[in-house]
């Protein structure tokens, strides 16, 4: 039987590795989707480094259109990145009949929208697997392994450098700083780690994940995107006291008001198993009302992780190149025509329960002043601990943790118990998830 051809853009670290095991497991790979799969073309800017990893029997191009042009190619793998280009790109390929695999998260929560629109009126399928943890199949899980529940909740570690950061922090009580070089230099961290530092790739997979599980628009702009920078040991220190560990999660939630998406560090039981999630690894949980709460583990990046994502979705067009379009999965899981229009909640609106970490004076009455101020706000207290002043200190750290409460509610009582002249320093929250 013919053969799928392929064409590639971009024969980076991912790209090798996708050419790699697609060549090393050819046999098998055929096996499972009923004909060949090739990647007859690359595109690259180096096309002397593409031809030394390919070899003289593929076709290695500059120019990325040249392959959008070749009526032979059935299939674009798109491993360029970000927003520009990328969507240029893959929507000529769109338009030009060709299927579209893409491991580029950032491009399709921004864009996805109108990549998957365009991808539905051509009659064509846009794949993303590995736009999303790497090789731990979550996309599939939840777009089909999940189809027939209705989805309250996932939470993941989904941004394997912050995991790592935080992992090292703990672990060496090494402060957030000397780790982040650490990891610059184990090839972690990129040179300007900003995307992962500051939660936005772990808020591009999160928006991703989004809108399959609840059947909504991608809607990037709308999550609550917070990083680790602001964190410090002492804080990872006082939650393991109190028994739990701080973990960045990619959130969403189904509530009678609408849907959270939100991305921020959370203190997390010990018990929980994505709690003990470390290193580089990613996790992922998802509640649902009839399987309960599954959990999906793995690597979320490197080369061949990620290739095994990008193969899948290759097997899974090639499988279904021929089906009458409208019997194919739909790209967000759900009918076109039956996506919904829940809004997204503003962090104000989110009911959750935190840890907070106030630098106080040493002196009678401290505690009182600042539970008073909760017990006004109507938030109840879970927990408390107060670290002995050393000798010669006049400060001490008062730690708290509370039950549920509205974001709003929980700011301006912060407001209030900052004006506190007992309290000398700005005040640290970091929210709590229990994921019951």
């Amino acid at each position: 039987m013919k053969p799928i051809q392929v064409g590639l853009w971009g024969i980076g670290t991912v790209g090798s590795g996708t050419f790699e095991v697609l060549k090393r497991n050819q046999e098998e790979i055929q096996r499972r989707a009923g004909r060949p799969i090739a990647i007859t073309m690359v595109a690259d800017l180096d096309v002397a480094r593409a031809t030394s990893i390919v070899g003289n029997n593929v076709r290695v191009v500059s120019d990325a259109r040249q392959i959008i042009a070749n009526p032979e190619i059935d299939i674009v793998v798109e491993l360029i990145g970000g927003y520009g280009v990328a969507k240029q790109l893959v929507l000529e390929a769109i338009a030009a009949g060709k299927h579209v695999v893409t491991a580029n998260k950032a491009l399709l929560a921004v864009h996805g929208t109108e990549i998957f629109a365009a991808a539905h009126n051509k009659g064509v399928m846009v794949a993303f697997e590995a736009a999303v943890a790497g090789g731990i199949p979550i996309i599939k899980a939840l777009r089909e392994g999940l189809t027939a529940n209705r989805i309250q909740w996932l939470a993941g570690i989904i941004n394997g450098t912050t995991n790592f950061i935080l992992s090292e922090m703990r672990d060496k009580g090494l402060a957030f700083d000397d780790v982040l070089k650490q990891a610059q230099a184990l090839g972690y961290a990129e040179a300007d780690p900003t995307f992962d530092i500051e939660g936005i790739d772990a808020a591009h997979k999160a928006t991703i994940m989004s809108a399959i599980a609840f059947g909504v628009p991608v809607q990037f702009d709308k999550a609550y995107v917070e990083g680790i920078t602001k964190l410090e040991s002492q804080d990872i220190r006082y939650a393991e006291q109190l028994g739990y560990r701080i973990k960045l999660l990619g959130i969403s939630k189904r509530t009678p008001k609408g849907i959270e998406l939100r991305v921020h560090p959370c203190l997390v039981p010990a018990k929980r198993l994505i709690a003990n999630v470390e290193g580089a690894m990613n996790a992922v949980m998802v509640h649902a009302d009839a399987v309960g709460t599954t959990l999906y583990y793995g690597k979320g990046a490197g080369s061949e992780p990620t290739a095994s994502a990008v193969i899948a979705d290759l097997v899974d067009i090639t499988r279904l190149h021929t089906v009458d379009p409208l019997n194919r999965v739909p790209h967000l899981a759900f009918q076109p025509d039956a996506m919904s229009d829940l809004p997204m909640l503003s962090m104000d609106q989110v009911v959750t329960s935190y840890y907070l970490r106030l630098r106080v004076a040493d002196q009678a009455g401290v505690l009182a002043k600042v539970t008073g101020i909760l017990a006004t706000a109507n938030i109840s207290i879970d927990a408390v601990l107060q670290r002995e002043a050393g000798e010669g200190e006049s400060h001490t750290d008062l730690i708290i943790l509370t039950h549920d409460c509205p974001e709003a509610m929980m700011n301006q009582a912060m407001a209030e118990m900052q004006q506190l002249s007992t309290v000398l320093a700005p005040i640290t929250r970091i929210r709590k998830e229990e994921l019951n």
